[in-house]
């Protein structure tokens, strides 16, 4: 996947595309996808890098949501467990089961949860990824031993999935790319076309030349997330807004805190939402939360009450209290949630939506990353009618994505690049001084940078170190300390020189001192 090369498509291409795709986030890549899969002609444009947003900051979970069943929203789970089992079928090298405990206080949790775990064993069908069970105390502290065995009376065991969502975005990037598609990263939509007051494609400028174009499309696809409104009031003024920001924060912690390959769910948090602790890369994520904001931005930051409240649930259910000096990294991310009226945003519903404006903009709203696939098939019918496109059927239920291989270690630090691994080594190979680390605490070496530069319109630092790789999210202290030599690297395989690499570690500081805790923000 190269960005000249992209970009020597779209200046090649006249005729108008068939779709048009603006957001480079889960919703986005999954629409180009299945788009370009059924032969339309397609390109998409996202504004910085792919799943710099939302997309890259959840909890890593390919699931159901047990939320959901609490709440009654069956067709959502039924959704999203059908989903669930085709991404590991299609995607194996990404996903995989992730065994839960749900530890049981009160005499009453055992079968009440039992039961109801039961229940989305069942409806989880010929895809499901294993069966839940009771388990004694004994059981549960092999399993779980940091968990606090005061009052622990057993728990319940059930299977989910665990995933690399950025991974996952880069990937479903190749794999448009390879079904044809045009995919661009850093090219802003500035504006929208029209015909006598019909969409009739969008204005854009590549963020890294300032080069401007005027691409012609027979519909366009607003798949921007918490950015949808701005793209709908560019479309008309007067819009309503549509979407209702949540902020979500997470905490990564050593796995010392949660050493065994099981992770806790906790089912009900002071604020009614889920907590989870989740082995991840070796480390440890705690959260998340739920916060209402006004402000949207593509770099949200935690707040001081959101940290608290996730190291304050945490310390009730670990036996060791974790504290701000054992936080390797926060990171926040805003959910793209469809305005209701529910009371609290823990309570709105995760379904997506689909409008269609009077000039025939198509925006498609909420839903998360379980069910990419169903948005996107959902999104490509509206938008083949809306664009008087032939009608195709939709074929990513079987399509393998890119990098594709079956796997069962996912202790490496490789593991998700499945068949492209082969290429990693290949380079190390050639050159083997691109096998050493680039910081001892953290597992990617230099051929990973040079990778992404090559082969995953890897553009900045900050792409290098937060999404190609997951430093920045495993162990921000470490990220920030070999970012020289990442932007050094970088800048070879790039043709850059000095004055780009120090505008790069500049922009890529700033970022990431925001995913410090405040000790080690002092210390820099």
């Amino acid at each position: 996947m190269n960005r000249k090369q992209q970009i020597e498509q779209l200046e090649a291409n006249s005729a108008p595309w068939d779709i048009i795709i603006i957001g480079g986030g889960a919703t986005g890549l999954g629409a180009a996808v299945d788009a370009a899969a059924r032969g339309y002609r397609t390109i998409l444009f996202e504004q910085a890098d792919f799943a710099k947003g939302t997309s890259s900051r959840s909890t890593k979970l390919v699931h159901g949501g047990v939320r959901y069943l609490q709440q009654g929203n069956i067709k959502l789970v039924m959704d999203a467990l059908k989903e669930r089992g085709i991404l590991k079928q299609n995607a194996p090298h990404l996903v995989k089961n992730q065994s839960f405990i749900v530890p049981n206080y009160k005499w009453w949790e055992g079968p009440y949860y039992g039961l109801g775990l039961k229940v989305y064993d069942w409806m989880s069908g010929s895809l499901g990824l294993g069966t839940s069970a009771w388990l004694s105390t004994e059981e549960v502290l092999e399993l779980a031993p940091t968990l606090d065995t005061e009052g622990l009376r057993g728990g319940v065991l059930y299977h989910d999935g665990q995933f690399d969502d950025a991974r996952l975005a880069i990937n479903l990037a190749q794999t448009a790319v390879e079904q044809n598609g045009v995919i661009l990263n850093y090219f802003k939509v500035t504006g929208l076309l029209k015909t006598q007051d019909k969409m009739a494609g969008v204005q854009v400028k590549d963020e890294v030349t300032g080069k401007t174009y005027e691409v012609q499309g027979k519909v366009v696809i607003n798949a921007t997330g918490v950015f949808s409104d701005a793209v709908q009031q560019m479309d008309d003024a007067q819009k309503p807004t549509s979407i209702a920001p949540s902020q979500g924060i997470h905490v990564v912690l050593d796995k010392e805190f949660l050493p065994g390959e099981a992770a806790i769910m906790i089912p009900h948090t002071d604020d009614g939402r889920v907590l989870f602790a989740v082995p991840w890369h070796q480390k440890i994520i705690v959260g998340t939360t739920d916060t209402s904001v006004d402000h949207i931005s593509d770099e949200p930051i935690a707040q001081e009450d959101e940290i608290q409240f996730i190291l304050e649930h945490a310390a009730r259910y670990l036996t060791k209290d974790p504290t701000r000096e054992d936080v390797k990294s926060i990171f926040a991310g805003l959910r793209p949630l469809v305005k209701s009226t529910a009371k609290k945003t823990a309570e709105i519903s995760r379904d997506h939506s689909i409008l269609v404006s009077d000039s025939g903009l198509v925006s498609i709203l909420g839903g998360k990353w379980t069910t990419y696939r169903k948005m996107a098939a959902d999104v490509i019918n509206i938008a083949a009618v809306q664009g008087a496109l032939a009608y195709k059927e939709p074929v990513t239920k079987d399509l393998a994505i890119h990098g594709a291989m079956p796997t069962t270690d996912y202790s490496t630090a490789d593991y998700y690049y499945g068949t492209d691994k082969a290429g990693i080594e290949k380079l190390v190979a050639g050159q083997p001084e691109l096998g050493v680390l680039l910081h001892p605490s953290l597992p990617y070496n230099k051929a990973t940078i040079i990778w992404a530069v090559q082969e995953e319109m890897c553009m900045t630092i900050e792409d290098a170190l937060s999404r190609r790789t997951r430093a920045l999210l495993l162990d921000a202290k470490a990220a920030i300390e070999a970012a020289p030599l990442v932007a050094a690297l970088m800048a070879a395989a790039m043709n850059q020189g000095a004055d780009w690499i120090q505008e790069q570690l500049t922009t890529f500081y700033a970022i990431a001192n925001n995913y410090l805790p405040e000790k080690a923000k002092s210390e820099l």
